[in-house]
């Protein structure tokens, strides 16, 4: 799904491949994730700068988990969706 991403921009997943949508410009591309306790310190740094931002569509509790799941499988989540711990 790509109606969250601005016309030119490009959609990046580590959930698999997401759709192009050439007549926006819009491109995708994958991405291999690994462990790097640095590199994530620099993400971090990136986001308190604001220079880096996650879209965010909801938060939600943990005892949603399943319908999180149901929601994510049945293509009704539009961004990142935050799980809260009790």
């Amino acid at each position: 799904m790509t109606s969250y991403v601005a016309d030119g921009g490009v959609s990046a997943s580590t959930a698999g491949p997401v759709p192009e949508d050439p007549a926006r410009g819009v491109r995708s591309t994958s991405l291999w994730v690994r462990s790097d306790g640095a590199q994530l310190a620099e993400l971090v740094a990136k986001v308190d700068a604001g220079k880096l931002r996650a879209h965010v569509a909801a938060h939600r509790p943990v005892a949603e988990l399943a319908a999180v799941h149901e929601d994510a499988g049945a293509g009704r989540l539009p961004g990142k969706t935050v799980v809260l711990a009790p």
